[in-house]
């Protein structure tokens, strides 16, 4: 099982195809587009498959006939490997939705040939597609041990009962370790040092990077911004609270630090 991103599809390709039909946000996976007019987006090799990411426009009949899904409720339905396919497609398509215009001067765009980029005919300015890096960092207070803790907040916004790591994202000309720091530091008023980098993950809603790391408790009491953190606390490995699911490199962090 693979995913090999590309921008330009292989010549040699002699291989099935695949289209997933970005419907709004969600996504409908078909052996054939539905359209031969909407636009397409090479995304890469799957499993021996050529993935292409197709615009379903705005005012066209639903190719899915209401069984379109939204990449969470995509993730656990289908390999993690296609998620993430599936993820790059929607990212894609936005942003070529999105930059139909320079940004500098208002004309038309048009797809740069050779690379993801869209460029003005007139000012030349070449428009990739964005990401937004985000830290993520899971801060434990104690030596490592039963007794050692970690902190879980619920944030502010959260519909659901929740407790993940802290996360925000990271400031122009500011380096991840430092974006650790000034996140936790903001959000609930605690001092944290030794910034460990652990792993990343896309994290397509809309198109951040998520960027994990566990860090260590120095000084301070919580205090949470209350525009952003509903409530915080430590926790132990036998009394935790409810915590995000499977999809999330937050999870990832919270199961690393339970197995030890």
């Amino acid at each position: 099982m693979s995913f090999w991103p590309l921008v330009i599809p292989p010549d040699d390709h002699d291989g099935d195809h695949r289209y997933i039909h970005v419907v709004g946000a969600s996504v409908f996976v078909d052996d054939r587009p539905a359209a031969s007019t909407w636009e397409v987006h090479c995304i890469g090799v799957v499993d021996g498959q050529l993935w292409w990411a197709v615009d379903v426009p705005r005012d066209a009949d639903d190719p899915s006939y209401g069984a379109s899904l939204d990449l969470r409720d995509f993730y656990g339905r289908a390999p993690e490997h296609h998620w993430l396919a599936a993820g790059r497609a929607v990212q894609i398509v936005e942003w070529a939705r999105t930059h139909r215009f320079c940004g500098r001067c208002g004309e038309p765009t048009q797809p740069a040939p050779g690379e993801r980029a869209m460029r003005c005919p007139t000012c030349g300015l070449l428009a990739y597609p964005r990401l937004s890096p985000a830290m993520i960092t899971l801060v434990t207070r104690g030596e490592p041990g039963p007794d050692q803790q970690v902190l879980l907040a619920r944030g502010a916004q959260w519909t659901r009962p929740m407790y993940s790591c802290l996360a925000g994202f990271v400031e122009p000309g500011e380096a991840l370790e430092d974006a650790v720091i000034r996140e936790v530091r903001e959000e609930v008023g605690l001092e944290v040092g030794a910034p460990t980098y652990f792993g990343s993950q896309p994290w397509p809603f809309p198109n951040s990077l998520m960027i994990g790391f566990t860090a260590e408790y120095v000084s301070g009491e919580i205090v949470c911004d209350p525009t952003e953190i509903a409530e915080a606390d430590w926790y132990r490995r036998d009394d935790l609270p409810p915590i995000p699911p499977g999809i999330s490199i937050a999870r990832r962090l919270i199961d690393a630090w339970l197995a030890g």
